[in-house]
């Protein structure tokens, strides 16, 4: 009886939805007036502590494990519609302060760092290749068509992000953080820069390498497998990093963005592509224990602090949250469909793991709840050797 009235506390005000919650003894509940869009299913009871304590992290164990569903007759993706509702309302336990307990201490020395970035990216490129487009772009798309597919819309990305820099034949790019290496190829291929990528991924290395190989651009492209932290190299005239601070931690940032100053030659330009909440910067307990190890989502305004504390200037920022949404929706649905193949060989757990990552995630876009902002940063002068209008980006 304590359990089922502490339930009904914690979901009843959760969702700006009807919810019908299938309880383990058998009895069900609605919440919310009208007809049930979503349908809740307890197999077995969650203990309170482990609810009062973390409700998104208990909550999530209890899915991964198939002790929780949640179904629809309405939408292929409850989980994103039933997660931004709890994003949404004000008095959910997503948000409300009674049930957030503080995530312990996170590490974010080298050694750390790229046990975390391993731990992900080197699931193997077979995984990934299944769900994500040709390109093997692992980041927020962009779409400039309604009409544009997922691959289109990446390559689009890369595009935009280069665009920006303005860059110039034969000068120096880096890229920190190049994942499967599209951005920093396309830069040495179509804007003929000579360009330098860095992960921490062995299975992303190896990937690079072998495209640099394949292409023949062994004079003008390169892949190290180092630490952001630990590059050697001679300043450069251009640097791109996507989806990258959300892995730095928290104590890291300041000195992440001064090395990307340090990186820089003089009036040099950087673009800083992100996920970044609006509000202050969060973690989530569920997503850094299973998902993204260390991960921290920062804060606009913590991000611009530190931008200008290492002495760039922002030339211009621009966010992307819808783009992320979309990018993320195709993701669960090329992952969904692939549901066959992952199933034997990483079973039933892993497959619930990242169907609800992927959902919770473009829902968190859709509330609001995160953004990804491009960050277009220069040393010296804010845009000094940049055109003085945006017409330039879209050419």
């Amino acid at each position: 009886m304590l359990e089922k009235t502490f339930y009904k506390k914690l979901l009843q005000h959760s969702f700006d939805f009807p919810v019908t919650v299938n309880y383990w003894d058998g009895s069900s509940e609605t919440y919310g007036s009208g007809e049930p869009e979503v349908a809740i299913t307890f197999k077995k009871a969650i203990p309170i502590k482990q609810l009062s304590s973390n409700a998104s992290l208990a909550l999530g164990e209890a899915y991964m494990a198939g002790d929780l569903e949640v179904t629809s007759d309405t939408t292929d993706t409850p989980l994103q519609k039933l997660l931004t509702a709890a994003y949404t309302s004000a008095d959910s336990f997503m948000r409300n302060s009674r049930y957030i307990h503080l995530i312990p201490k996170q590490s974010h020395s080298e050694k750390a760092s790229k046990k975390d970035i391993q731990s992900h990216y080197d699931l193997g490129n077979d995984f990934y290749q299944l769900w994500l487009d040709k390109t093997m772009t692992y980041s927020c798309a962009y779409f400039e068509k309604p009409t544009d597919d997922l691959e289109t819309a990446q390559i689009n990305k890369v595009h935009h992000i280069l665009r920006k820099l303005n860059p110039q034949p034969n000068r120096t790019l880096l890229d920190i953080g190049c994942g499967w290496g599209t951005l920093m190829l396309t830069a040495a291929k179509e804007y003929h820069l000579k360009v330098v990528g860095i992960t921490l991924s062995q299975e992303q290395y190896d990937f690079v390498q072998q495209r640099i190989n394949d292409e023949g651009l062994s004079d003008v492209a390169s892949v190290q497998l180092v630490d952001y932290r630990e590059l050697k190299h001679a300043p450069f005239d251009y640097i791109t990093s996507v989806g990258m601070f959300e892995h730095v931690g928290e104590e890291n940032l300041g000195a992440y963005f001064q090395d990307i100053a340090d990186y820089l030659t003089d009036d040099g330009v950087a673009l800083l592509h992100g996920i970044t909440r609006q509000q202050g910067g969060a973690r989530n307990a569920w997503i850094n224990k299973y998902i993204f190890p260390g991960g921290y989502v920062p804060g606009l305004v913590e991000n611009t602090q530190h931008i200008i504390n290492a002495g760039l200037q922002i030339a211009d920022m621009e966010p992307l949250r819808r783009h992320y949404q979309k990018t993320l929706e195709i993701w669960t649905a090329n992952f969904n469909a692939q549901k066959d193949v992952i199933l034997p060989k990483a079973g039933p757990e892993f497959v619930r793991m990242w169907d609800l990552y992927l959902q919770a995630c473009a829902s968190s876009f859709e509330s609001g709840n995160i953004d990804v902002i491009q960050y277009l940063v220069s040393k010296g002068p804010s845009a000094r050797d940049l055109p003085m209008t945006r017409e330039y980006m879209y050419d």
